[in-house]
């Protein structure tokens, strides 16, 4: 239910211009998405929105970071840091990293936002991330490997 309403957010401020948590909260209601403004300000926070000047309209309206991963350069250096290998196995794929950092590898991975991404579990060493199916497994697996080579 979050991932869905955080695309309909990036959606919504992509396409319209939106200056209000209340206008956003509306907005999502009118899409079958009920939900609070406290809610909508933890969304906002979490996706690193900010507000931007309409350049047509000349109002403040929301807008997503400029990299979509949401500061990439930030993620690249988590798992630089952090990650000391990854594997799939079926649609699973684990990550492990340092002692103490799977919370943050974790948390840089439920950032990106995946579509193909169930869930993701953290404990001390270990980040487990359940996706789709297989070949988004292979894929993401292939992809951190990437990143921390």
């Amino acid at each position: 239910m979050k991932h869905a309403r955080h695309k309909m957010i990036l959606d919504l401020i992509v396409n319209e211009v939106i200056a209000t948590q209340e206008q956003l909260t509306q907005r999502l209601l009118e899409m079958r998405c009920p939900t609070t403004q406290a809610t909508v300000s933890r969304d906002i926070r979490e996706l690193g929105l900010h507000k931007t000047l309409d350049a047509a309209s000349g109002l403040y309206r929301y807008a997503a970071p400029s990299d979509p991963i949401g500061a990439s350069s930030r993620l690249n250096a988590i798992f630089r840091e952090a990650v000391l290998a990854c594997e799939h196995a079926q649609n699973l794929v684990v990550v492990k990293t340092m002692p103490g950092l799977a919370s943050a590898a974790g948390a840089a991975i439920d950032a990106l936002h995946h579509d193909d991404i169930v869930g993701t579990i953290s404990g001390d060493d270990t980040v487990f991330v359940a996706m789709r199916n297989v070949a988004a497994a292979k894929k993401f697996a292939l992809d951190i490997g990437n990143l921390i080579a």
